[in-house]
């Protein structure tokens, strides 16, 4: 095995599933621990700290010399479940791929990144180039938020698995709940029972009605049109009752131009005159950065002339974007991403490797 590919595999024995998802999954610590030890031994800056209680984000940081601008290789610590995985932390080898959880999404580049800053160290910049190996990306992101706020950087890579295509723009999501009222009663006594979920059924039919508005709308030229769907439902108490209430849980997809505003009116609409009320959940925003943007030109340049893009799934660059940090998405082709058989493109890894090593180079002299 080359370096890169020892490192990510050594990455993906680790459990990391994220608790928040699978109850009982140990997290992040064991992964941050290694991540930061590796890193000191290489010679790196090392900052171990919690973004949330047992949620930990490791800092590592090629100091430069001063003078120069900082960028940030990001990518997150924890992974999904591995239900239906035969063997979800073997980092097994065959035909040029690396399999496991997480091999894709995202320990192959943070193994790229954590070499990168390494290589960097000995380039004699005058920036820093910082790795950001941060927890929870999978569900709220608490991690890069902490990041944002406490070790900005004046441009980022986040290295989520682009098909080594360069990211420059992603939808958000704004999620939601409906609780339509009813009122329980014996299922021999229409007269004094209300259907909370017939009342639902107009919700849903007028859900349906916003996302068919939504795809005829003018769309974003990277991105296409936001959406809408629904997530869970349930309700009821048991067969022979009324149900009292029934309650809904959706997800509106976002594209730049669209809010969180919006998004309340559009679910306020769906409720209309029924019974019940609405609630907002996580929301994050969508991202974009200019495509004549001189950092994407320089991406651009170290790798190559690749194909600019968007892509449909929420990132942390949706966070560094906000906080002002120009930012793009650039990682290796990897497939199987919350599946049962997930892998990474080692010689795309590697390509990816050399490509951050280039920018930090051409940005940080």
């Amino acid at each position: 095995m080359g370096e890169l590919a020892e490192l990510t595999a050594a990455l993906v024995a680790i459990d990391s599933v994220n608790p928040s998802l699978v109850a009982g999954a140990p997290g992040e610590t064991e992964l941050a621990r290694f991540v930061a030890g590796w890193c000191a031994r290489a010679g790196l800056d090392v900052v171990h700290e919690e973004a949330a209680p047992g949620r930990p984000n490791v800092i590592a940081t090629a100091r430069g010399s001063g003078g120069g601008r900082s960028l940030m290789l990001n990518a997150h610590l924890d992974t999904v479940g591995v239900a239906g995985m035969a063997e979800p932390f073997s980092g097994r080898i065959a035909d040029g791929r690396l399999y496991g959880r997480g091999a894709g999404d995202m320990k192959a580049s943070l193994g790229a990144s954590m070499l990168a800053a390494v290589r960097a160290s000995s380039l004699r910049l005058r920036g820093d180039v910082v790795v950001a190996a941060v927890s929870d990306e999978e569900v709220a992101s608490v991690g890069t938020e902490a990041v944002a706020a406490r070790h900005p950087t004046d441009l980022a890579i986040v290295t989520e698995p682009t098909d080594e295509r360069l990211a420059i723009a992603h939808r958000g999501f704004v999620g939601f709940e409906i609780e339509t009222e009813g009122f329980a009663a014996h299922g021999s006594r229409p007269d004094l029972g209300v259907d909370a979920i017939a009342r639902m059924g107009h919700v849903l039919r007028r859900l349906e009605e916003l996302g068919e508005r939504l795809a005829r709308r003018a769309g974003h030229p990277l991105l296409g049109t936001g959406s809408v769907h629904a997530s869970l439902i349930e309700g009821g108490q048991e067969y022979s009752s009324y149900p009292a209430s029934c309650l809904l849980t959706g997800e509106r997809r976002t594209i730049p131009g669209d809010s969180v505003e919006q998004v309340r009116d559009e679910v306020s609409a769906l409720l209309g005159a029924v019974p019940g009320e609405i609630r907002l959940g996580i929301s994050r925003p969508p991202f974009e950065l200019a495509r004549d943007h001189a950092f994407v030109e320089t991406v651009s340049q170290c790798a190559g002339g690749p194909e600019v893009v968007g892509v449909p799934y929420w990132a942390d660059s949706g966070l560094l974007g906000a906080a002002g940090i120009p930012t793009v998405l650039y990682g290796p082709r990897a497939e199987g991403l919350h599946g049962e058989e997930e892998w990474v493109d080692i010689a795309s890894a590697e390509r990816c490797l050399e490509v951050y090593v280039a920018v930090a180079a051409a940005v940080c002299a």
